[in-house]
């Protein structure tokens, strides 16, 4: 995108979720119960400071990273311009995204060697599965997956989309709504719904949920959302709130000090397509809408070309200084867990930035860092 064509507040969505993102990582280290820094299958959370402040910056703040990358995607990207066929887009995105993504995910599954952070065994069985899945060290990489699934759609619900009517879009939205309560009834209802048994996997809302959601919210908010600055700065704070507030407190409710719980009960209503994470997103979004002017300042904009080199490696950073800062002892961090969180993204951060853009400046390093 040249400079010229850039979209202010997407910039600054982009340079937020990105920190957004390595604040989740950071939470992690306090209510991982194994020494790796990230939630496992288990988790258990040291004491109620940890308790509180994961939900505060994991949940009520950062939640909505995930799904704020994709409402830009779909954002940006739909309709396609005019003339722009399915195998030419899938070109451009593709080789934009998938060269990147194959040697972090190599990078991930060999580099830890050299400081001795696995072994050749469990190297070697990374390897033997990267055609299929992220490697064991990267696990923020399932992101890529998704993202590219998003991109696969794009040009088949385009044409509709360019279409329908805003009536027509809203319906959808509310079957979408509606399906972002299959995570809960999974959980708490049963595991097999409408549909849904040993020999097929689709239940009934299948086509209707998941982030093609979120495509279709980015273009109604685009093209039929006729809301004045005011009115999104107001609904959006509002709906951002309650959905953040739910998010952090859900955490906080099955979060109970020195016992050990499954992380997806623990984290039962973190799931990316709930209600909740839904509803903050929408808010969050309406609120960067409103930022206005011709152009971002030029760290903005410089860092949002960096993002997606940052992201796919920041938990080369996060994870060392992760443990610099806690320094052994997730109850008791070097410095109090409130300052200890952000200051890990922070740090993290910094260093990605640094990183990306000294990579940016060799010779093809499009292929590396997307920039």
């Amino acid at each position: 995108m040249q400079d010229s064509e850039r979209i202010v507040f997407v910039d600054y969505i982009r340079v937020v979720a990105c920190f957004l993102v390595m604040l989740v990582h950071a939470s992690e280290n306090f209510y991982a119960a194994d020494a790796s820094g990230l939630a496992g299958n288990v988790s258990m959370l040291a004491n109620e400071a940890n308790r509180f402040w994961v939900a505060f910056y994991d949940g009520g703040v950062a939640r909505t990273c995930v799904p704020l990358f994709m409402v830009v995607s779909a954002f940006l990207l739909v309709p396609l311009k005019p003339g722009v066929g399915m195998g030419q887009f899938y070109k451009k995105r593709l080789l934009r995204v998938v060269p990147p993504m194959v040697i972090f995910m190599l990078l991930y599954t060999f580099l830890p060697l050299a400081w001795g952070g696995m072994s050749w065994e469990q190297s070697w069985a990374d390897f033997k599965m990267l055609p299929f899945n992220f490697p064991s060290m990267a696990g923020h990489l399932w992101f890529m997956y998704p993202l590219i699934g998003l991109y696969l759609i794009i040009p088949v619900v385009s044409p509709w989309l360019e279409k329908a009517s805003a009536k027509d879009e809203r319906i959808f939205l509310g079957i979408f709504a509606f399906s972002t309560l299959l995570p809960w009834l999974h959980r708490f209802v049963s595991s097999e719904l409408w549909g849904e048994c040993f020999w097929n996997g689709f239940t009934m809302l299948w086509y209707c949920s998941g982030y093609l959601g979120y495509l279709v919210l980015a273009h109604y908010i685009r093209f039929h959302l006729d809301w004045d600055r005011n009115k999104r700065l107001k609904i959006g704070a509002v709906c951002f709130l309650i959905g953040a507030a739910f998010t952090g407190w859900s955490f906080w409710l099955k979060g109970v000090p020195g016992q050990a719980i499954e992380t997806p009960m623990l984290e039962w209503s973190w799931e990316f397509c709930t209600p909740n994470v839904l509803l903050a997103t929408f808010g969050a979004f309406l609120m960067f809408s409103c930022i206005t002017g011709r152009k971002a300042p030029k760290f903005i904009t410089e860092v949002s070309k960096l993002s997606f080199g940052m992201y796919l490696m920041h938990l080369f950073f996060l994870a060392p200084i992760a443990k610099m800062v806690i320094g052994g002892d997730a109850a008791s961090p070097l410095v109090p867990v409130w300052l200890a969180i952000p200051l890990i993204a922070v740090l993290s951060y910094i260093c990605c930035i640094v990183t990306t853009k000294l990579i940016s400046l060799l010779p093809g390093s499009k292929w590396i860092v997307g920039c």
